[in-house]
């Protein structure tokens, strides 16, 4: 069985390296969208890399976040192995799902192979706008959550939490799932 890992990831810079994963988050669910387990971890920011400052702009709007983010920050050695495990300890293969997949699976994939010299999800991920594109017959450009319909969201807010955007995306991919398949 599959089980979808919407994962969020909040960043410091626009890529891992030069700049580090600050938090990221991540809730399995079955295809039925039953919410298995989840997975959150504030991270210490990576030896010589430095916030991008367009990047730091953007956080300075949002200090809620930016504060919950570094609150008991861990050693990325330490969390990393960690995260393997309990993606191997799911009911079924992971498939990495986010929004923009492109952006999150690159910061949690190099993360993983860094330091923890392996990554449970392969190369598998999902973009739920790529999806969307898919769903709704349309262009990616018009494909944004501003185009998709109502029914597909679950009443969740996005805050910029890594924890809670994992939540609410993983709900809204479930729901283009189940009705993508009936």
């Amino acid at each position: 069985m599959e089980i979808y890992v919407s994962t969020d990831v909040e960043a410091d810079g626009p890529i891992p390296g030069p700049h580090s994963m600050l938090s990221f988050a991540s809730a399995a669910y079955s295809p039925d969208k039953t919410l298995i387990d989840t997975f959150a971890a504030n991270l210490k920011t990576l030896p010589g890399a430095e916030g991008h400052p367009k990047t730091m702009a953007w956080w300075k709007k949002r200090p809620e976040a930016w504060a919950a983010c570094r609150q008991d920050a861990q050693d990325p050695a330490l969390v990393m192995p960690k995260y393997v495990d309990w993606l191997k300890a799911l009911p079924g293969r992971p498939v990495f799902v986010g929004y923009p997949a492109t952006y999150d699976f690159m910061f949690v994939y190099w993360y993983l192979i860094r330091f923890a010299g392996e990554s449970p999800f392969v190369h598998r991920g999902l973009d739920i706008r790529s999806y969307a594109m898919a769903m709704l017959k349309t262009e990616f450009l018009r494909s944004g959550k501003e185009r998709m319909p109502k029914r597909w969201f679950d009443d969740h807010p996005h805050t910029h939490n890594a924890l809670e955007d994992a939540i609410e995306q993983g709900a809204l991919f479930c729901n283009m799932l189940m009705e993508n398949l009936s």
